[in-house]
Parts: structure tokens; C-alpha cells; sequence
């Protein structure tokens, strides 16, 4: 049935991709690529109902899991772990599970994708809950290895989202949720890293983010709850206090020792003219939101 897909389909417009030269193939690439957006942003009110979904079960002690196989897997598994420290999220709020386990990532497990078995295995070994959205994530949209792990989490009560680049998916028969970003056919034909992954890492992007904003991880447009976890990230956080308080940079510096290191506390603290104390207080009632503990 693959030929049925519109990301296997020929794209004519590079039937005489290796006699083009450098120049041409990445022009038409390019040229290829911008159609992404576009496609996305007709599957905008579906993203819309998975992030309030997203925001629903994080602010219940849920959590947001991607499963998928291959390039699909691999990007959620890439979104989930630069979740931590850019959110200061633990590794179990947000993550990501590929068919054919962490070995996967950069080796070829054969006939894992193919399995309804595995897929279920891998959310019974991760407890799946009625507080977690599982969002199963497939180019094609047929991957049975997410078609058996978004069934087994519907069992469970879970919130159940399927991400594919074809319409009419079979794995959105599979979710609550569906997004059905139609990237067409590829410049090298069904190579879904390609447009399609291209898409998948965007909506990733758009849904892990949002959802981030909406339960209090992000102050203006700033990143507030960074783990500093190394130099670069401790002076981005200096940084990040500087522009939400507009203090100096030694200031800055004396109130994230103050604050623990904890970006959002140091910011309350010199917003409210506080102890550290009373801005923890404030952030806990607020539930991490700096705006509504000011």
C-alpha cells in the first residue's frame, strides 16, 4: 500500500535528480522545503487542541511521551531530552521511546517498527497513566510499532495524539488527536527525513514549547527556568535576569547566588524587593508563574 502515500510517491519535479548538478539539487531542496510551513500551518487547530491537551496533563502531574520508529523516533526522543534543561523538566516529565529501544538510535534494529507487541511493551514498562498524553509520531502513518503502543494507551486512559505526513493516516484511527502534516512527495523519493522530518521536528518544536509556556516555564519571551548546567548556560542565566528586571550585570550575578541558582526566584526577588523566602512562597501559590506571583 506504500504507493498509496503521498511521502512514496515520485516528485516530478527532481525525476532527473542525479543528473543535476550541486547547485540545482539544493535549489530544488530549498524550493521543496519552503512548502513545510504551509503545510503545518493547515494542521494549525489540530496542534492548538494537542498543546491545551499537553498543558492539561502536565499541570495534573502528568507526562508527555513520543513514541515512533526510526527518524521519528529519533526526533522525539531529541525533543524530550532538550526539554530538561531548557525547562528544568526531570527526564520522566517528557520523554521519548523509539522501537527497538536507546540501541536504535544509531543502528538499524530490524522488524522492531513492524511490531504491535513491542510498542505495547514499551508503555507497559513506562507505567502509562489516565494523567499522560502519548503522542505516537509515524511519516507514513502506518507504523504498527506506534499503532500498538497509542491502543495500549488508550486502554489506560491516556490522552492519545498520532503525528504523520500523509492524510487519512492509519495511526490517526489509533489517537484521540490527529496531525496530519502533508508534506508530499520527497525530493529523493520516500526518504521521510526529509520534508517530512523536517515537519515532524517543527511541530515537536511548537507542541513541547507551547505547552511549556502554559504551565509557567516562561516569562515574557525568556526562558526562565533554565538549568544552568554549564558556564554558558550560567551566563545566560545572569542574562536572562538582567533583561526580565533590568539590573545590571553584577547585581544580576549577586542575586542568582542569593536565589540558589534559580533563575525565577532571583527575578520575584528583585521584582518584589523580597527575601528568597517569601519569592519561593510566592512562585509555589502562583504555580511557577512570575507574572502572577508579581
Amino acid at each position: 500500500m506504500l504507493e498509496k502515500l503521498a511521502t512514496e510517491k515520485r516528485n516530478k519535479q527532481t525525476m532527473q535528480l542525479d543528473q543535476m548538478s550541486v547547485k540545482k539539487i539544493l535549489e530544488t531542496m530549498n524550493n521543496e522545503d519552503h512548502s513545510v510551513p504551509t503545510a503545518i500551518a493547515n494542521e494549525l487547530t489540530h496542534i492548538e487542541k494537542v498543546v491545551e491537551s499537553v498543558i492539561q496533563s502536565l499541570k495534573i502531574g502528568g507526562r508527555l511521551i513520543y513514541i515512533g520508529a526510526g527518524t521519528s523516533g529519533r526526533l522525539g526522543i531529541l525533543d524530550a531530552v532538550e526539554c530538561v534543561p531548557t525547562f528544568n523538566v526531570s527526564p520522566e516529565t517528557v520523554q521519548g521511546f523509539i522501537a527497538g529501544g536507546m540501541n536504535a538510535l544509531s543502528n538499524a534494529v530490524e522488524g522492531a517498527e513492524d511490531s504491535l507487541d513491542i510498542g505495547e511493551q514499551d508503555m507497559r514498562s513506562a507505567a502509562i497513566s489516565d494523567k499522560d498524553i502519548v503522542i505516537g509520531i509515524a511519516a507514513s502513518g502506518r507504523t504498527p510499532y506506534v499503532i500498538g503502543a497509542l491502543d495500549y494507551a488508550n486502554k489506560q486512559g491516556a490522552r492519545t495524539t498520532a503525528i504523520s505526513c500523509n492524510k487519512n493516516a492509519e495511526i490517526s484511527k489509533h489517537a484521540d488527536m490527529a496531525i496530519e502534516v502533508d508534506t508530499g512527495p520527497e525530493v529523493l523519493t520516500g526518504s521521510t527525513r526529509l520534508k517530512a522530518g523536517t515537519a515532524q521536528k517543527i511541530v515537536l518544536n511548537m507542541i513541547s514549547t507551547t505547552a511549556m509556556i502554559g504551565v509557567g516555564k516562561v516569562y515574557q519571551n525568556l526562558m526562565v527556568d533554565v538549568q544552568a548546567t554549564n558556564e554558558k548556560l550560567v551566563e545566560r542565566a545572569k542574562s536572562i535576569i538582567m533583561e526580565a528586571t533590568q539590573i545590571d550585570y553584577e547585581t544580576a550575578g549577586k542575586y542568582y547566588v542569593k536565589a540558589n541558582s534559580h533563575v525565577k526566584t532571583a527575578i520575584v526577588m528583585i521584582l518584589l524587593q523580597c527575601s528568597y523566602d517569601e519569592a519561593v512562597d510566592k512562585l509555589a501559590t502562583s504555580g511557577g508563574f512570575i507574572r502572577e506571583s508579581i
